[in-house]
C-alpha cells in the first residue's frame, strides 16, 4: 500500500510547477485528478508525438493522474468543481487569486464548504507582497532569485540554468507544503491555506549557500560561497577526454596531491584545511586541473576508487538511459499504450519498503471526466450538461 492511498487531490495547476508537484502526490499514491480547461493543459502540445495532446513535455510531469474537463465559465462546470471540493482532501491552483476569487472558488468558499480541506496556492509571488498576483514562469524567476547573477559571477555573463530549475524546486516545496498540511490535519482534524510562491522558494533556494557571510550583521564577508562559484568548477579535463573528481577532506586532498606526484602540495597553508582551501579555491582548482590533464580519464578513475576519492565519468542525457546502476535498480520504466506502442519513463526515485511505485501513462484529455463525477454522486443529467459545456 502507498503511503497516500485514499487521499483525493483536485489539480488545477498548469505548464510545469504545480503538476510536477502533483506528479509527486500521485506517484506516492494519492488520487490526483487533474482538472482541465476544454482546451487542455498548454504542454500537452510541446515536443514531438505520435498523437495530439501527449507530448513528451506534458508526460515528463503528468503521469499517475486522471483527466477531467471543466469549463469553470459555465455555471455546470463550477458547480461540478464545487462538488468536487466537497469531497477532496487537498485543492492545489496556479490560477491568479483575484481571478479564483471571482470564479467563487476562493480559499475561504472552500474551506467553508469542506473543513478538512488542504487549499493549496501556488504562485509566483506571495500575496502580501508588491509582486503579489504578477504572472510569472520559470525564466522570470531564475532572473528575480539569483540564478542569473550566479551564472553571471562564474562565467562572466547572466545566464538561466539550462533546466526548470525554478518551476521543479518550488513544485517539490509545494509536495513538500502539501504533505506537511495532511499530516497537521491528522493532528487537528481540520484543513488549512498553504501558499507556495516561486519566488520566496528560490530565494530560499539559492541563498542557502550563498548568503555565505551576510548571515552575519553587520556582514563578515560578501555574498556567495566561493568553491561553487569559482569559474574553475568544472569537469576537470584528461588526457583523453572529462571527468568529475571531488576531493573535499583533508585525507581526499593528500591523496590526490600524492597520486598527482606532489604530496607536499596537500600541507601548504592555503590547501591543508577547508577554510584555506576555500579561501583560495580558484588557485587549488587551476593546479588540480594541471594535474589531473596530465592522465587518461580511466587511470584517475581507478586511481580515486583506489583512494576513496569521489569521481565519476561525465555522462550523456542519452547515456543514462543505458546506465549500469540506473539498469540495475530498474530505475526506467516502460508503459505499454495501444495506440502510441512503448513509451519510457524515468521511475520514481524512492523505493517504499524495497519497492518502487508503479508508473500510469499520463491521461489524455478529459478522459476521466464522466468516471470522476459519478463517484461525486452527480446525475446522469448533470454530468450531461457538463459534458456538453465542455464541448
Amino acid at each position: 500500500m502507498l503511503p497516500l492511498q485514499g487521499i483525493r487531490v483536485l489539480d488545477l495547476t498548469t505548464i510545469i510547477m504545480g503538476p510536477f508537484a502533483s506528479q509527486w502526490l500521485g506517484d506516492f499514491g494519492a488520487d490526483v485528478v487533474k482538472v482541465e480547461t476544454p482546451e487542455g493543459d498548454s504542454t500537452r502540445g510541446t515536443g514531438p508525438s505520435p498523437e495530439p495532446g501527449m507530448a513528451p513535455f506534458f508526460l515528463g510531469a503528468n503521469r499517475n493522474k486522471r483527466s477531467i474537463v471543466l469549463d469553470l465559465k459555465t455555471d455546470s462546470g463550477r458547480d461540478a468543481l464545487l462538488k468536487l471540493a466537497d469531497s477532496a482532501d487537498v485543492f492545489m491552483h496556479n490560477v491568479r487569486p483575484q481571478k479564483l476569487r471571482k470564479l467563487g472558488l476562493g480559499a475561504k468558499t472552500l474551506m467553508a464548504r469542506n473543513k478538512r480541506l488542504i487549499f493549496a496556492a501556488l504562485h509566483g509571488f506571495g500575496e502580501a507582497g508588491p509582486y503579489g498576483g504578477r504572472p510569472a514562469y520559470d525564466d522570470i524567476i531564475q532572473g528575480l532569485s539569483g540564478c542569473a547573477d550566479l551564472m553571471r559571477r562564474q562565467g562572466g555573463a547572466p545566464r538561466y540554468f539550462p533546466a526548470l530549475t525554478a518551476d521543479k524546486t518550488s513544485g517539490l516545496i509545494a509536495a513538500m507544503a502539501i504533505l506537511a498540511a495532511l499530516v497537521r490535519r491528522g493532528k487537528t482534524g481540520r484543513g488549512g491555506h498553504v501558499e507556495i510562491p516561486m519566488f520566496e522558494s528560490m530565494a530560499a533556494f539559492n541563498l542557502q549557500e550563498h548568503l555565505y557571510g551576510r548571515h552575519f550583521v553587520p556582514p563578515l564577508g560578501p555574498s556567495g560561497y566561493p568553491r561553487v562559484l569559482s569559474p574553475e568548477r568544472r569537469p576537470y579535463a584528461t588526457l583523453d577526454g572529462h571527468i568529475c573528481m571531488m576531493p573535499y577532506t583533508d585525507a581526499h586532498w593528500q591523496a590526490f596531491f600524492a597520486e598527482a606526484g606532489m604530496p607536499e602540495q596537500a600541507f601548504l597553508p592555503e590547501f591543508a584545511h577547508i577554510s584555506g582551501r576555500t579561501r583560495n579555491i580558484d588557485a587549488l582548482y587551476t593546479l588540480a586541473s594541471d594535474l589531473i590533464a596530465r592522465k587518461t580519464t580511466y587511470a584517475w578513475l581507478e586511481i580515486c576508487e583506489r583512494r576513496n576519492i569521489p569521481a565519476a565519468p561525465v555522462l550523456a542525457l542519452e547515456a543514462l538511459e543505458t546506465d549500469a546502476h540506473l539498469q540495475a535498480t530498474g530505475f526506467f520504466q516502460t508503459v505499454h499504450d495501444p495506440a502510441m506502442g512503448e513509451v519510457r519513463f524515468t521511475g520514481v526515485p524512492v523505493l517504499f519498503d524495497g519497492e518502487r511505485p508503479p508508473v500510469a501513462l499520463p491521461p489524455r484529455l478529459g478522459a476521466h471526466t464522466r468516471e470522476v463525477l459519478e463517484e461525486a454522486g452527480m446525475t446522469a443529467a448533470e454530468i450531461e450538461a457538463v459534458l456538453r459545456a465542455g464541448d
